[in-house]
């Protein structure tokens, strides 16, 4: 459904009107998601995860690569086409609070993307009061004319998902949408959006920093640092047999639920994520890597397929 293929996204800095480096965002990603399944984009902020959603979402312009959708390739549409292909993304942002019009109430906010694709009047109610039916906004009469002020946390981020789901996309892009959420809310929210796809088959990247929800709610994750896809598997492959050793630190961080061992050491590498504007050269998890050999600090690792098809981008299995 979705092919990513070698995308790159170099944002250009500039000093009195001339180019004086770039933010290499993104560098050489490329991954296949398949219709009807949940992909998994996890990483520290700043490793790229957001800009390669809104890349695919064409609200950023790839430097080089390709976005083929059904087939199609769509990195330079313009104009109606890319009216379209929007038609077919849903895009969940992950402040619900900031994402939604404070002065428009509900029945507003999820009409104003039918009237901006052409969608009749009468289909325009009959759509509403459905996605607000499907995100458990019920009865719709209680929410339909409420303001987003008025709404908790969690209904309004209901509401930007039934947003969403009004053009009836077949993908959707759900940037940390549960992040600035309560943890009484978030499984609440990760359980409707797995109801959502399997009724309407729909696919799913979810972008996030949390390993713990992608292996409660993904079918395969994708680990990304400075820019690059480190590693992708399967999510269980993933996570009961990591091999790059930033995946391994990733899965050690996450917290133990057994209160005997909340205040046990959790082995993360020292430092921070590199600069984008001057990354280090060979690979770019070298300065933090507890298994940094030679050859890790002066070429960039290739992509290498160890089990099946789970990836890694490491000196050490290449």
């Amino acid at each position: 459904m979705l092919c990513i293929r070698d995308l790159y996204v170099w944002h250009p800095i500039k000093k009195f009107l001339v180019i004086s480096g770039y933010v290499r965002a993104l560098d050489g990603v490329s991954f296949d998601l398949e219709r009807g399944k949940i992909l998994a984009i996890v990483g520290e902020s700043g490793s790229g995860k957001t800009t390669l959603g809104k890349t695919i979402l064409r609200i950023y312009k790839p430097t080089k690569g390709r976005i083929i959708y059904d087939n199609r390739d769509v990195t330079f549409l313009k104009g109606k086409e890319i009216k379209w292909y929007r038609r077919e993304i849903g895009y969940v942002q992950q402040d619900p609070y900031g994402a939604l019009p404070p002065f428009m109430n509900i029945r507003q906010i999820l009409e104003e993307p039918l009237i901006i694709h052409g969608i009749k009047k009468d289909e325009r109610m009959h759509r509403i009061r459905e996605v607000l039916e499907e995100v458990k906004l019920i009865p719709v009469e209680d929410f339909i004319n409420k303001y987003p002020h008025m709404l908790s946390g969690g209904q309004q981020q209901r509401v930007v998902i039934a947003r969403a789901l009004v053009l009836r996309p077949k993908l959707i892009i759900a940037d940390e949408p549960v992040s600035m959420l309560d943890a009484s809310v978030r499984i609440e929210i990760l359980t409707l959006f797995r109801e959502l796809q399997k009724r309407h088959n729909i696919s799913i990247i979810y972008i996030t920093h949390d390993l713990s929800t992608a292996k409660y709610f993904s079918d395969k994750v994708a680990v990304m640092y400075a820019g690059h896809i480190v590693e992708m598997a399967q999510t269980e492959s993933l996570l009961t047999k990591p091999l790059h050793p930033y995946t391994q630190a990733l899965i050690k961080a996450i917290p133990d639920p057994d209160p005997a061992n909340r205040f046990s050491f959790k082995e993360i590498p020292p430092g921070e994520p590199p600069s984008l504007l001057n990354p280090p050269p060979g690979c770019r998890f070298h300065p933090r890597c507890p298994y940094a050999m030679d050859i890790c600090r002066k070429e960039e690792p290739p992509t290498v397929i160890v089990d099946g098809d789970h990836g890694v981008k490491c000196w050490l299995y290449g």
